[in-house]
C-alpha cells in the first residue's frame, strides 16, 4: 500500500473492480476504500513496509500478493517471484530481512509436480536472500476458481539504524538516482505469455536487493526514500514519491538506462519503458552533497553495478521529463494497465 494522493474519501458504491484494473483504479481503491477503513499513522507512510518498534529494537513488516502468469518466465517464476519481492519491501524500509510466512492458494487440478518446482524454488530464493520461511497456510480451491496458484507472502526484518526512510523524508534539492536499466521482468513476462521472440533474449531482472541497500545506509549515506520499480514501473514510483512528499521530481529521458532489446521490443509492441514492471531494481533519494559516494556504493553491488543519476527534486509538485529534444512533459499515472498480471 504504497500510493498517495488526494482523492474523495469513499468511491462510488457503482463502481466495480475488473480484471487487470490499472494503477489508477487501484490507486483509487487505497484512497477511497482502504484507507479510510484502516487509517493510521504506519499505513499514512504510504511506504513499501511498516516500521515498527519492538521492544527496543524497529522492525520492519510488510506483506504482497502474486498473481504473475504465466507462473515460470525468463529469469524467474511465481515462487522466486514472490520470496524476492517481499524480501525488496523489506529492503526498500531499510531494513535487514530476517523471517517470511507464505500462504498458498492452488485451484484443483494444480499438478503437484508443477506445485513442487515453485516450492523449491521459493526455497532456493529464500537461502539466496538469507531469510528463512517459518510459517504458512495452504488452500485448494474449486476448479475454475484460483488460475492455478496464487501466493502471499509476509515478511518481517530488522532496521539496525536511527533514518527515517520515506516519502515525507524527501527534501528540496535531493537527487534521484536509479540502480540499473528498466522493464526487462515487464517484457519478459508478456513475450512468454504471448509467446513473442524478440531479436535479443530478456530476461526479469528478479532478483533480492537487500545487500544493495544495506551497503548504501550501512556506508552513513544519509538515505531519504527507498523504492522498488514493481507494478506502474519508474513513473509509478516517482509520482508516489513526489505525492507522499508533496514535492516535484525532475526526470531526464537520455539518463535512464535501458536495454536495446527492451527498447526495441517497447516500440514494437507500442510500450511506454518509463510504465513497464521491474523486480529488481529500485530508486534512491539521496543528499546532492552525497550521491557520488552512494554511486560508488551502488556501482560496487551485483544488484545496483548499473546505477546513475537520473534527476533531481524540486520545490514544484508532479513529475516532470525531460526529453532528448529537451521538451518536458507531466508523468502521471495510467488510467489502465499496460502490462496486466506481471506481479
Amino acid at each position: 500500500m504504497e500510493l498517495s494522493c488526494p482523492l474523495p474519501e469513499t468511491m462510488p458504491e457503482s463502481i466495480q473492480l475488473g480484471h487487470g484494473s490499472g494503477g489508477m483504479m487501484t490507486h483509487q481503491l487505497l484512497e477511497g476504500v482502504v484507507f479510510p477503513a484502516f487509517g493510521n499513522s504506519l499505513l499514512a507512510t504510504r511506504h513499501d513496509g511498516a516500521v515498527m518498534r519492538v521492544g527496543n529494537s524497529r522492525v520492519a513488516f510488510t506483506t504482497d500478493s502474486y498473481v504473475v502468469n504465466p507462473r515460470f518466465f525468463p529469469g524467474g517464476n511465481i515462487g522466486s517471484l514472490a520470496v524476492f519481492g517481499t524480501v525488496n519491501d523489506l529492503a526498500m524500509c531499510g531494513a535487514r530481512p530476517s523471517h517470511l510466512s507464505v500462504g498458498l492458494i492452488a485451484e484443483e487440478g494444480l499438478a503437484i509436480a508443477e506445485l513442487t518446482r515453485v516450492v523449491r524454488s521459493m526455497q532456493e530464493a529464500a537461502e539466496a536472500a538469507s531469510v528463512t520461511i517459518v510459517t504458512g497456510d495452504t488452500k485448494v480451491v474449486d476448479r475454475g476458481h484460483g488460475d492455478g496458484l496464487y501466493i502471499n507472502t509476509s515478511g518481517v526484518g530488522i532496521c539496525e539504524h536511527s533514518l527515517h526512510i520515506a516519502p515525507s523524508s524527501v527534501r528540496s534539492g535531493d537527487v534521484v538516482l536509479l540502480s540499473g536499466d528498466i522493464g526487462r521482468h515487464g517484457i519478459a513476462v508478456l513475450a512468454r505469455r504471448e509467446g513473442l521472440e524478440f531479436e535479443g533474449a530478456i530476461e526479469s531482472d528478479c532478483t533480492s536487493l537487500h545487500r544493495s541497500t544495506l551497503s548504501l545506509v550501512d556506508s552513513g549515506v544519509d538515505v531519504h526514500c527507498l523504492r522498488d520499480l514493481t507494478r506502474g514501473g519508474l513513473a509509478t514510483a516517482l509520482k508516489d514519491i513526489a505525492d507522499g512528499s508533496g514535492l516535484g521530481v525532475d526526470v531526464v529521458e537520455h539518463q535512464i538506462p535501458l536495454s536495446q532489446e527492451v527498447h526495441g521490443a517497447c516500440e514494437l509492441l507500442g510500450l511506454d519503458p518509463l510504465y513497464v514492471a521491474c523486480e529488481g531494481r529500485y530508486i534512491a533519494i539521496v543528499p546532492a552533497e552525497q550521491a557520488d559516494k552512494a554511486l560508488e556504493i551502488l556501482r560496487a553491488c551485483p544488484e545496483s553495478q548499473g546505477a546513475v543519476q537520473v534527476g533531481v527534486i524540486g520545490e514544484s509538485t508532479g513529475v516532470r521529463l525531460e526529453s532528448v529534444l529537451g521538451t518536458k512533459r507531466v508523468v502521471d499515472r495510467l488510467p489502465g494497465e499496460q502490462l496486466p498480471r506481471i506481479c
